[in-house]
Formats: structure tokens, sequence, C-alpha cells
């Protein structure tokens, strides 16, 4: 079954363009519009769809007050829906705002129509989508803050992680993929995405982009080290 995508955007020649590039892929089809945050909210209750592509700048709220209301709906109501914000840019402190918010995803309104495909498709899988510019300057901004400081040993939760775990949460910190991950540790992919799943659960987040950021807020990525080939945070 195709992947139920509701766009929110306050323009109607962009979710035109919108439209035409969703329905250009076999597997997203598009089940509704809406132009402002709170006709977007009442369309998520109706129609019930995977993944919302909202316009960070939407009318009434923005990208972020959509993504925060969309979350909180869907955790009482017991529905899984996403959501992927596109932005103009992530300068002042866009990305970590609609983030926290609860999207799954942020693209660049300069973003390729294949980019935004994929990043529908991978969310509606409950992974995470970032395109390489935002995972780029999502990890420039996390580099610049001060390391916190390490006491004794590691926090509580990181102890319970095994070794191999923690190389994995390391990795995550960088921004390498699953793939790169399997590459450098020279293991499979499937058993990286359980070690993967395994480091989430055990230290209560909720994506890979939570474990970038808890990396650096507890030390276990030097500020200024790389972030892989600086492709995006998506699960594989």
């Amino acid at each position: 079954m195709p992947v139920r995508v509701l766009l929110a955007d306050g323009r109607p020649l962009v979710r035109a363009g919108l439209r035409l590039i969703v329905e250009s892929d076999a597997q997203t089809s598009v089940v509704g519009e809406a132009a402002e945050v709170r006709t977007a909210l009442a369309a998520v209750r109706q129609l019930l769809p995977d993944v919302v592509v909202a316009d960070a700048e939407l009318p009434g709220g923005g990208g972020a007050v959509l993504s925060r209301e969309v979350r909180q709906w869907a955790a009482d109501s017991g529905q899984t829906v996403q959501v992927v914000v596109v932005a103009s840019s992530v300068a002042e402190g866009t990305a970590f705002e609609v983030l926290q918010a609860g999207a799954r995803g942020l693209l660049l309104r300069d973003s390729s129509p294949e980019e935004l495909v994929r990043a529908v498709r991978e969310v509606a899988r409950g992974n995470a989508a970032l395109c390489p510019q935002v995972t780029a300057r999502l990890l420039d901004r996390l580099a610049a803050l001060p390391a916190a400081p390490q006491a004794s040993g590691p926090a509580a939760e990181v102890a319970r992680l095994t070794r191999r775990e923690r190389e994995v949460l390391r990795l995550l910190g960088r921004g390498l993929t699953n793939a790169e991950i399997a590459r450098q540790l020279v293991l499979g992919e499937t058993t990286v995405k359980t070690h993967v799943g395994r480091v989430l659960a055990k230290l209560g987040l909720r994506d890979r982009v939570q474990a970038v950021v808890y990396t650096y807020e507890h030390g276990l990525v030097v500020p200024g080290e790389g972030a892989g080939d600086g492709r995006s945070s998506r699960g594989e």
C-alpha cells in the first residue's frame, strides 16, 4: 500500500509541485492538502496520513508547531503520523527547533525531488531523514558546543551498553549511516540495524537524530570530529 501523504504549505503552486513529486513515485500518494496549521491538524485527524510534508514557515505557527501538535495528537490517539519539514535554511536554530518538536525529517527547499520522496518513505518506516546539508550544519552546530564535563566514568545508561553498542553509538554520533557503520566495524547491515535499535531502546532515544545530540551532550563524540561522508542520517 502506498505511503499516504498530506501536503501542508501556504502556497498553492508549491503544493501543486509537491503533489507532482510525491505522486511520481508508485510507493507514495497524496491524500490531502492544507494551507495552514489549523487546517493541517484537522486534515491529519480526518485523513490519517502516514506522513505530513510541511513548510517550516507554514501559516498559523510554522512547521515546528505543526510537528509538536501532530506528535501529541498521535500519541494521545494511538496513531502513527510522521512529519517531514521543508525549510529555506537551518539558520537560527531551525534544525534544533524542528527536530525537538518531533519532526522525523528535515529537508532544504533546494533538495532534489528524489530526496523528498526518499525522506517520505524513510520516515514512514519509522526512520529519520535529513538531507546532507542539514546533517552537516546540524553537526557543525553541535561541534561548536563545549564538550560536557565527564565524571569518573560514563553515564549510567551508557554503562549498560555493550562494548559493540558503545562503538555503534559513537559512530551514530558522527553521522554515519548503517552501511558506513557496517563497513567500519566489519559487520553486516542487519547486525548494525539490530545494534542501533538496542542502543536507542536502552538510552530511551526516539531516533538517530536524538542519538547524535546525545553523544555530543555526553562527550562521547569530541567536537570537530568528522561526520562520516556528509550523507543523510537515514536509517538503512
